[in-house]
């Protein structure tokens, strides 16, 4: 099995019985060592003082007063964001009931950035047994977000900081946006889809976050004579990204589904739907309550999927043995961010887990 994604911390954490991953002190050393927590020459000393006791001790109470010490107000916000985030992971116990609790809470108080940072070092532990490039990189559209392309009759996912970066500093980062400023030319730098003859060079790059995944599910050859030939792509993005929602559900709620990717629903008795995606949320919501949809919104549907439950007892008596749909979408810039907590909010279940 391959190292994916090193900087994820997984390493650092410890696994329970559940197969659920607890923090430990190094994991929490990992966010005092990141550029929003990280010493400046600058620092007060009071800031120095607190980031090497927390090193030392990264489960240690703070203070109110402690914190209210430190000289700059966006070091005291960072550190008050850290510890209210490190306070809530220690008393859930493990990354799964945290994340759990935090959206069942229905009050997100906590910094995106330390969410999407949980959900990968989760992924990575899900997927520690893999060996599917495809669905690694599949993965990687739960924590960060995407821009979607098309090429060549492709559709393209890419990661949007990395694609910003380059289209910022053609990759040559601060020298690169000097050179920009200056109106130079820059070297071209471009990101590779992913495929079986690169994927080597993913492994060994993982957390650089720069290959496209191609979400082509089907391709059609018009055979003349009206006969059009369709073929599903056996390296389908879309049918990674299948596989790696199953393992997520599976994860966190102990239950079996499968999900297969759609061209449309066409089902009289449609009953259920999650949106992936805040903007998928609002469309099937619009489509099941029969809202005319502008043309443009469903040209911006990525995909649909079928979800199926391995056993209906485990669904809601009302919806037992219906299918499921899902959507995925990107908004009017080409960006897409998957919600990856819809999927274990909204489904119909028997009960909660």
């Amino acid at each position: 099995m391959q190292n994916f994604w090193p900087s994820s911390g997984f390493s650092q954490l410890q696994r329970n019985a559940r197969g659920w991953l607890e923090p430990t002190d190094d994991y929490l050393r990992l966010f005092l060592d990141r550029p929003e927590l990280a010493l400046l020459p600058e620092s007060c000393a009071a800031e120095q003082a607190l980031h090497a006791a927390l090193r030392a001790q990264p489960s240690r109470p703070v203070a109110d007063a402690k914190l209210q010490s430190l000289q700059d107000s966006d070091a005291r916000e960072s550190y008050g964001l850290f510890l209210r985030f490190r306070d809530g992971l220690l008393q859930a116990g493990t990354l799964e009931a945290w994340y759990l609790g935090l959206f069942r809470s229905g009050s997100i108080t906590i910094a995106p950035l330390f969410i999407d940072l949980i959900v990968q070092a989760i992924l990575r532990n899900l997927l520690d047994d893999t060996g599917d490039v495809y669905e690694v990189r599949a993965a990687e559209m739960l924590f960060r977000a995407q821009r979607i392309s098309t090429q060549e009759g492709q559709v393209l996912s890419g990661d949007r900081d990395v694609l910003d970066m380059l289209n910022e500093t053609g990759g040559l980062g601060d020298f690169g946006r000097f050179l920009a400023e200056a109106q130079a030319p820059l070297r071209s730098i471009d990101m590779q889809v992913l495929t079986d003859d690169n994927a080597p060079d993913y492994w060994q790059a993982s957390d650089r976050h720069n290959f496209l995944l191609d979400l082509t599910h089907e391709i059609s050859n018009d055979l003349s004579h009206g006969l059009v030939f369709t073929m599903t792509r056996a390296r389908s993005g879309l049918k990674a990204l299948a596989r790696v929602l199953e393992k997520w559900v599976a994860h966190f709620l102990g239950v079996v589904v499968s999900i297969k990717p759609l061209q449309k629903i066409d089902d009289e008795a449609w009953r259920w739907h999650v949106g992936l995606d805040v903007e998928a949320t609002a469309l099937l919501n619009d489509l099941y309550e029969g809202r005319e949809v502008e043309p443009e919104r469903t040209q911006r549907l990525l995909s649909l999927f079928r979800l199926d439950f391995a056993d209906s007892r485990e669904m809601r008596a009302d919806v037992a043995g219906k299918p499921v749909y899902l959507g995925l979408m990107m908004n009017a810039d080409g960006v897409l961010k998957l919600k990856p907590q819809n999927l274990l909010l909204n489904l119909p279940l028997r009960q909660t887990l």
